[in-house]
C-alpha cells in the first residue's frame, strides 16, 4: 500500500505565526514536535528545504500576519483559528519513478497556494527528508486566516465576502472537495502518483475511476450533442462508471431491505449483483464480471456493519409504519386503539345502588359503550361472538410470543454487556498480568498488585466462559453487538405493547358483548313473563 499524494488540513489557534517558520526551517522531533538542538542549544537547519513566500516575505511572515491582524482587529482571542496548515504529502515512489525533487515538489506548492488561496499570506516550504524516516517529499501550506488582498471570485468561493480583505479563510465541504480535486488534476498533470481525495472514507474512488469517469463523461456529452442536433433527445446525461452503478444499486435496496437475506434477493432480482457474507465482509458480483468486488473497495457506506445497522432500522420502521401484521395474516386489521370502556355492572356497583343520579349517568354512559361496541365490532367485521373471542386469544399468543422475544433478546444484551465490562477490565490489566509472569519473585508481585491481579484472573475466567474457543471478541464488535441488540429490544418491546394494548381492548369488546348478550336475555325474560301473566288474565 502506497503513500500516494494526499492533502492534509490541519486549523491552527496558536497566535505564533513564527513558530511556524521555526518549524519550517529547523529541524524537529516529529514525535514531540519539538526543536533538535546542537550541543552548544541552538536549533539546527533542516538538510535540504525550500522555502517561499505568497503575498509576504517568508522571513518576515510572523510578522506582517500580526500587523495585518492588527489592522483588521481580528485574530486577537484564543478561540479564534489564526492560520490554516495545509500539506501536499507525495508518494516515495515518486523519488525513483518519476524522478520527483524538492525543486519540483516546490513549483508545484507554490502553483497550488496561489491558485487556491490567493488574497492570503503564506508559507510554501518543501522538506525532503520525510516524516518518521518515510522518505516522501512532502510541502507545507501555511496561510494566515485573514485575507490580506481583494480577489476576484472565484469558482469555489461561496460568499461575496470570500473574496474580500479582511475576511477570514471559510473552508467548506465543496471547497475541500475543490482543494483535492485540483490536487489531483495537478498529480494527473505532472504524471505522478495519486489517490483518490474526494471521498475517501464513504465513497472510495480510485485515481483510475476518477478518471474514467470523466473521460466517460466527456464521450457521452459529445455523443449526446450529436443525438441532439438530430433532434434526438439523450436517455442518459450523466456517465456511470461499473463501481458507481453497484453503489448505487446497493444504496436503492438497503434503503427497502429489512434483513440480509432481503437484501440478498432483490440486489440479485433488480440488478443482476449477488452478494456474499464471507468472513464478516460483503462482497458483490456484478453479473459482467468474474471477480467479485469487495465491500472496501467501493467504500465504508457499502460495508457489512452498517448495511447491517441500516436493515435493522428499516425493519424497526417497518413495524412501526405497518402495525406488526405479515402480509399473509389473516387478521391483516389496523389496530387503533380506541376510547371503548368497559360497560359497568349496576348490580355490583355500590356508588349506583347509593345515588340514583349516578346510575342514571352509569345508564346513560353503558348505553353509549354499548352503541360503540356494536359499530366496532360491524366495522372490523366480527360477524360472529366465536370469531372475536378467537381473534382476542390469537392476539394474546402474538403478544405472549413478542413479551418472550423482546426477554430473549435483553438476556442476550445482559451477557454482551458483561462481556464489554469484563473485556475492559481484562484489557486494563493484562499488561500487569504480563509484568507478573515476567518477575523474578512472583510472590513479592502478587503482594504488591494484589487486585489487578484479581480483577485480571476475574475477567479471564468469564471471558473463557463466554468463549469457549479461547478466542475473545474485540471491544467493537461487542459494541455494535451491543447496539444491534438494543435496537432489536426496543422493537420487540413496541411489538409486545402494540399486542398489549390490542389484546385489552378487544378483551374489552368480548365484555361489552357479554353485558348486551346478558341485557337481551333479561329482556327477553322480562317479556316472556308479561306475556304469560296477560294470558292468566284472559
Amino acid at each position: 500500500m502506497c503513500i500516494v499524494a494526499i492533502l492534509k488540513h490541519i486549523a491552527s489557534k496558536n497566535a505564533n505565526y513564527g513558530s511556524a517558520i521555526d518549524y519550517l526551517k529547523y529541524q524537529h522531533d516529529e514525535f514531540h514536535l519539538v526543536p533538535v538542538l546542537d550541543e552548544n542549544g541552538n536549533m539546527m537547519l533542516r538538510e535540504e528545504f525550500y522555502l517561499e513566500g505568497l503575498n509576504c516575505d517568508p522571513e518576515t511572515f510572523d510578522l506582517e500576519c500580526e500587523l495585518l491582524n492588527q489592522e483588521y482587529n481580528k485574530n486577537n482571542t484564543y478561540d479564534e483559528i489564526k492560520s490554516h496548515h495545509y500539506i501536499i504529502s507525495h508518494d516515495p515512489k515518486d523519488n525513483t519513478d518519476h524522478n520527483l525533487t524538492g525543486e519540483w515538489a516546490q513549483a508545484i506548492g507554490m502553483e497550488y497556494a496561489k491558485a487556491n488561496f490567493p488574497g492570503h499570506q503564506a508559507l510554501i516550504c518543501t522538506h525532503t527528508d520525510g516524516k518518521n524516516g518515510t522518505g516522501n517529499i512532502h510541502t507545507h501550506i501555511i496561510i494566515n486566516s485573514l485575507r490580506k488582498f481583494d480577489v476576484d471570485p472565484q469558482p469555489f468561493t461561496e460568499r461575496p465576502i470570500d473574496c474580500k480583505a479582511g475576511y477570514k479563510h471559510h473552508l467548506t465541504k465543496d471547497y475541500l472537495k475543490h482543494l483535492q480535486k485540483s490536487l489531483m488534476d495537478i498529480c494527473q498533470r505532472e504524471g505522478l502518483h495519486q489517490v483518490d481525495l474526494l471521498s475517501p472514507a464513504p465513497d472510495r474512488i480510485s485515481p483510475q475511476e476518477y478518471y474514467a469517469k470523466q473521460r466517460g463523461q466527456q464521450n457521452l456529452d459529445i455523443t449526446n450533442m450529436e443525438l441532439m442536433i438530430e433532434g434526438i433527445t439523450p436517455m442518459h446525461t450523466t456517465f456511470e462508471t461499473g463501481k458507481e452503478k453497484i453503489r448505487n444499486a446497493i444504496s436503492d435496496i438497503a434503503e427497502r431491505a429489512t434483513s440480509f437475506e432481503e437484501f440478498q434477493r432483490l440486489l440479485k432480482a433488480e440488478y443482476g449483483i449477488s452478494v456474499k457474507d464471507h468472513r464478516g465482509r460483503f462482497s458483490y458480483l456484478p453479473a459482467d464480471r468474474q471477480k467479485y468486488i469487495s465491500a472496501r473497495a467501493l467504500g465504508s457506506n457499502y460495508d457489512r456493519d452498517r448495511l447491517l445497522r441500516i436493515f435493522t432500522e428499516n425493519a424497526r420502521t417497518a413495524e412501526q409504519n405497518n402495525p406488526h401484521w405479515a402480509a399473509d395474516d389473516p387478521m391483516a386489521i389496523l389496530f387503533i386503539k380506541s376510547d371503548l370502556r368497559l360497560v359497568v355492572d349496576l348490580q355490583t356497583c355500590v356508588k349506583a345502588q347509593q345515588s340514583r343520579a349516578y346510575a342514571q349517568k352509569v345508564k346513560i354512559s353503558n348505553l353509549q359503550q354499548m352503541a360503540r361496541t356494536v359499530a366496532y365490532v360491524q366495522e372490523h367485521g366480527y360477524d360472529s361472538y366465536e370469531k372475536l373471542s378467537e381473534t382476542a386469544d390469537t392476539i394474546y399468543t402474538k403478544m405472549a410470543k413478542a413479551r418472550g422475544d423482546a426477554k430473549l433478546t435483553e438476556s442476550k444484551l445482559r451477557k454482551t454487556n458483561e462481556q464489554i465490562h469484563y473485556l475492559g477490565q481484562y484489557l486494563s490489566t493484562k499488561s500487569i498480568y504480563g509484568e507478573f509472569l515476567k518477575a523474578p519473585n512472583k510472590k513479592i508481585f502478587r503482594q504488591a498488585h494484589s487486585d489487578e491481579l484479581a480483577q485480571y484472573e476475574e475477567a479471564l475466567q468469564i471471558l473463557k466462559q463466554h468463549s469457549p474457543d479461547g478466542k475473545f471478541p474485540t471491544m467493537k464488535d461487542l459494541r455494535a453487538e451491543k447496539e444491534q441488540l438494543t435496537i432489536q429490544k426496543d422493537a420487540q418491546y413496541d411489538t409486545y405493547h402494540y399486542f398489549k394494548d390490542y389484546h385489552k381492548e378487544l378483551k374489552t369488546v368480548c365484555a361489552n358483548v357479554d353485558s348486551i348478550i346478558g341485557t337481551e336475555q333479561e329482556v327477553q325474560q322480562h317479556e316472556q313473563q308479561r306475556t304469560r301473566k296477560y294470558e292468566q288474565s284472559l
